[in-house]
């Protein structure tokens, strides 16, 4: 099954992304991978193997809780960095398959 699932993120500009699930927060991520529009990562175009440059930084606030995700997706894996909030900060996971 495939890690990443391709996204399209507004009909109008051509934004297209892609997702994956991110098991550190519980969240889905999503990068945007059209040159054209800012901020873009790299996509070595598998999804089932994904690795994309650079590093992911996703921070929410909920309430008065602030939550951070910083990871690198390389060959597959999540690399959760130390500054993310959850459980699996400094480890690193296979990405699970996407569920549609």
């Amino acid at each position: 099954m495939p890690k990443f699932s391709a996204v399209e993120l507004s009909k109008i500009e051509d934004r297209k992304g892609m997702a994956f699930q991110c098991p550190g927060c519980g969240c889905a991520h999503f990068v945007q991978i059209n040159p054209k529009f800012s901020p873009c990562w790299q996509f070595n175009g598998d999804v089932e193997r994904p690795t994309v440059s650079p590093s992911i930084l996703v921070k929410t606030r909920w309430a008065d809780e602030h939550k951070v995700c910083h990871s690198f997706v390389k060959d597959g894996q999540i690399q959760f960095l130390g500054d993310c909030t959850h459980a699996l900060a400094g480890k690193t996971v296979e990405i699970p398959d996407w569920e549609d």
